[in-house]
């Protein structure tokens, strides 16, 4: 009787659950795209390097598993190697706009008042703005250049996070934890960034993955118009636009790219879902 009050006693754990089959898919997607990321260039340092001689090859020739284009170019080097390009700058995109999201965000949930009114404002601004056109005028009046979308698509992302951080922080300082931090007399930017800010690290992963899911998807489309990725640059955009007129002749060549481009978003958001729900969980659980 003592063995069964003491066991109704015992707090159970939550216990864990294993990631899915498709979460697990997503992860080893993610992982070997990583490693193209990080060794992809070392690997394949010309994968731009012309073969007119050899023409347009079809997929499975003798050093060229998937191919050729028609300047002679390996289909799989510039695939590996396009994986630094396509995903980089997304990844910056992602994180640059939280940053912005976090302090702006962050700011105008706690101090409110005409901090909130101008954050607000300039945050309805940007989201009137078209994403792809703004881009692309952008590009077309600075030159265009990696770097320059970079930090043009970090302004345009960052709307989504400021509104999303605001709300956190609005929901969190109506908590009686931020009263009581307020009659200790702590600075704001403790209460701010110490107290409230921790409890919507949730949100800030999962929009962050969702971010750069979207940033690879406009960068890919800036590369197939011809903005952002400069010619010569192993990218998967850039593959898209340059192989297109070789569709019939070696499929492989659009398919691979873009195949990779709808993978890595997918398994981006499968990740970004799955790890919000365990902090979620990890949460609830303290």
């Amino acid at each position: 009787m003592t063995a069964a009050i003491d066991l109704l006693a015992t707090p159970t754990r939550p216990r864990r659950r294993r990631p899915s089959i498709v979460v697990i898919v997503a992860l080893a997607i993610l992982a070997l795209v990583a490693l193209g990321v990080v060794f992809g260039g070392a690997l394949y340092p010309d994968a731009m390097r012309q073969d007119i001689l050899s023409g347009l090859l079809p997929v499975g020739s003798p050093g060229h598993p998937l191919g050729t284009d028609e300047l002679g170019r390996d289909v799989w080097a510039m695939t590996v190697a396009g994986a630094a390009s396509a995903l980089i700058g997304p990844i910056c995109v992602a994180v640059g706009s939280m940053v912005l999201g976090i302090v702006l965000g962050t700011l105008a949930g706690y101090e409110r008042g005409w901090l909130d009114v101008v954050i607000s404002r300039w945050t309805d601004l940007l989201l009137a703005l078209p994403v792809l056109l703004a881009a692309i005028v952008v590009s077309g009046v600075f030159g265009g250049g990696y770097w320059v979308t970079v930090v043009l698509l970090i302004l345009l992302f960052s709307p989504s996070d400021i509104r999303i951080v605001r709300a956190g922080v609005l929901e969190q300082s109506a908590r009686p934890y931020i009263e009581a931090a307020r009659m200790l007399s702590l600075s704001r930017w403790r209460v701010m960034f110490r107290h409230i800010l921790p409890n919507v690290s949730t949100l800030v992963l999962t929009n962050v993955m969702l971010n750069v899911a979207f940033a690879l998807v406009a960068f890919s489309s800036l590369s197939f118009l011809g903005v952002g990725v400069p010619p010569g640059t192993p990218d998967w955009g850039r593959q898209l636009t340059d192989n297109r007129a070789i569709m019939f002749d070696n499929p492989a060549a659009v398919i691979v790219p873009a195949v990779l481009i709808i993978a890595v978003a997918s398994a981006v958001n499968l990740v970004g879902d799955w790890a919000g729900q365990r902090l979620s969980q990890v949460g609830k659980a303290l």
